[in-house]
């Protein structure tokens, strides 16, 4: 699964729609009890910046692919406040193109269920605290999560840079309602 990201809770969101294995930021590991609950999922920590740590998480990705796991990756690298989408990385998607396994664009965001419009409440971005976006959240009324998810597409010869920007294009459309 391919999907924008938004928040530290998209995990706990896209996690209760499917069940999935999820590539994250080494750092998360060591983040008080999100660290326990991603570890105690089977989480592939990546160092970012590390080319030969990334070699090794796509090594790791295809053997889960292959052993049909269902991996979740936010290949934007980072937050975003949630009205637009960040241009995707491909680089994980090799994994995928290694496995022969499909990629499905799942598009995030958070609605306020009174007025439907955008709920900026579970962000986490800029110098935002996790304790701050944690606090915001649980104190917001009406926050619904959406998630749509995409049909799943093949590479289909596409490489894997390509194959980001198509998927990048299906994420924001399904996100305008498409």
């Amino acid at each position: 699964m391919v999907a924008n990201h938004i928040s530290w809770l998209d995990i706990v969101v896209v996690h209760a729609a499917r069940h999935c294995r999820f590539i994250s930021k080494a750092g998360v590991r060591h983040w008080p009890v999100v660290g326990t609950l991603a570890t105690g999922a089977d989480t592939l920590y990546i160092e970012r910046g590390s080319s030969r740590d990334a070699m090794r998480v796509v090594h790791q990705m295809k053997q889960s692919l292959v052993q049909g796991d269902v991996l979740a990756v936010f290949p934007e690298g980072t937050t975003g406040d949630g009205t637009l989408v960040l241009p995707f990385h491909g680089n994980l998607l090799q994994a995928a193109i290694s496995a022969d396994a499909p990629a499905q664009p799942v598009a995030l965001q958070f609605t306020d269920a009174s007025t439907g419009a955008v709920s900026f409440a579970p962000c986490y971005v800029g110098d935002d605290t996790l304790v701050r976006s944690v606090w915001r959240t649980l104190c917001a009324r009406n926050v619904v999560a959406v998630v749509r998810f995409g049909v799943p597409q093949h590479a289909l010869g596409r490489d894997r840079r390509v194959w980001a920007v198509d998927l990048h294009a299906a994420v924001q459309s399904m996100r305008a309602g498409h």
